[in-house]
């Protein structure tokens, strides 16, 4: 299989790992907002949505590793080029969100434990989501300026960067007050990620129709 199918290829893994894993998120809020199955059934279906995610991630670092390329790469270091950044910093932040998936499905932890295993990780997944879809934009400027840009790629770029957004404002939300042990606003919190999950499903839908 040459590289250009391989790149075809892996483009359709990515798009659906993404709608996949987003709906699973949009499920699990659902869940836990109805309060259906109680939080293990809820947190487990966030736990196999992230793998989803974290498996978009994965396959966006080897498009971008191996766009141009003549040979396929299975992993490349690329600090510089924005788009190869973009999908690293991505995929970083999909295992921070996993460590924290995993912490909450084993449950049972006190607030302190909340904050360094669940919370902590969590937010440090949305910063990294954020600034992987700032590069993304700031590479699809650069491609404009070249005369290059697509406007599938912009939206895809654009709802990706919303539903990041609104997963920090569910994070914050989701912080648990020391004094009571609940969350600041749970109602906040769940409706702000099935939000933020239903854009990275709608943008991995939008990927289906890309070509790499």
């Amino acid at each position: 299989m040459n590289v250009n199918r391989r790149l075809q290829l892996t483009n359709r893994i990515a798009a659906t790992a993404f709608v996949i894993g987003g709906s699973l998120f949009c499920l699990g809020a659902l869940l836990a907002q109805a309060h259906v199955g109680g939080p293990r059934l809820a947190g487990g279906v966030f736990l196999c949505g992230g793998a989803f995610f974290t498996t978009g991630g994965y396959t966006s670092v080897l498009l971008a590793a191996n766009a141009g390329g003549e040979a396929w790469r299975w992993w490349a270091f690329e600090p510089r080029r924005l788009d190869w950044a973009s999908a690293f910093v991505l995929f970083v932040g999909t295992l921070y969100f996993g460590v924290s998936l995993l912490a909450a499905l084993i449950g049972d932890l006190t607030t302190a434990q909340e904050h360094r295993l669940v919370w902590s990780p969590e937010v440090i997944g949305c910063v990294l989501f954020l600034v992987s879809g700032h590069l993304a934009l700031l590479q699809l400027r650069r491609e404009r300026r070249r005369g290059c840009d697509s406007r599938l790629d912009w939206w895809i770029a654009v709802a990706n960067q919303v539903g990041s957004v609104l997963f920090m404002v569910a994070a914050i939300a989701a912080f648990v007050r020391p004094s009571s042990g609940d969350e600041l606003a749970v109602g906040i919190a769940n409706w702000g990620t099935f939000a933020g999950a239903a854009c990275f499903a709608v943008a991995g839908v939008m990927q289906e129709f890309d070509r790499p």
